[in-house]
């Protein structure tokens, strides 16, 4: 497995190492022991999820306040995303700073979002189906997000306002400040 620290150091771009041949394609997308070795982490990933969407929904930029935060490991079955991980810890030096990749079930690649990160994917293709590790339980008490389309974040998302499908919930999110993770 290669791992990439992205433009926030914190934010790991994960390509695993793909085996093919003429039956098709093998690859580990978890191996506990490998992932600790290449990233010095050591995570109880305690939760699984997975979502399909249509071309142009984005979801999020979620996450979860203390001490319900949560790290995550992304990566797409089916499709193409633009996954964004927007920095909200309140004292890091990235604060407000977003790093995007694309995922698709083509290239493989996974991030890794670690604590202290909002999240959120666009999706790319006619659907995808997106799916991803979580550190900690699922708290809607501490569910907390940031408006994606806020303008001091500067993200690109590739497809217009206009076109996007947005949650009732996901529209009402508010512009990022620093008391936002607290």
């Amino acid at each position: 497995m290669k791992v990439t620290p992205q433009s926030i150091p914190d934010v790991l771009l994960i390509e695993p190492r793909i085996f093919k041949d003429s039956r098709g394609y093998f690859f580990e997308s978890y191996n506990e022991e490998k992932f600790q070795s290449a990233t010095g982490l050591k995570i109880n990933w305690v939760q699984d999820n997975e979502s399909k969407s249509t071309y142009g929904v984005l979801r999020g930029l979620h996450f979860q306040k203390p001490p319900m935060a949560q790290a995550k490991l992304v990566r797409v079955l089916q499709g193409k995303v633009l996954d964004v991980a927007v920095d909200v810890r309140p004292d890091s030096p990235t604060f407000g700073q977003h790093v995007s990749a694309i995922l698709s079930n083509r290239n493989k690649r996974q991030l890794f979002i670690p604590r202290g990160f909002a999240h959120g994917f666009l999706v790319l293709s006619k659907t995808a189906v997106f799916a991803y590790k979580c550190d900690n339980l699922y708290a809607p008490k501490r569910d907390s997000g940031v408006y994606h389309a806020d303008p001091q974040l500067k993200i690109d998302w590739q497809i217009p306002l206009k076109d996007r499908i947005i949650s009732e919930k996901d529209q009402k999110l508010v512009a990022l400040k620093k008391d936002s993770f607290k």
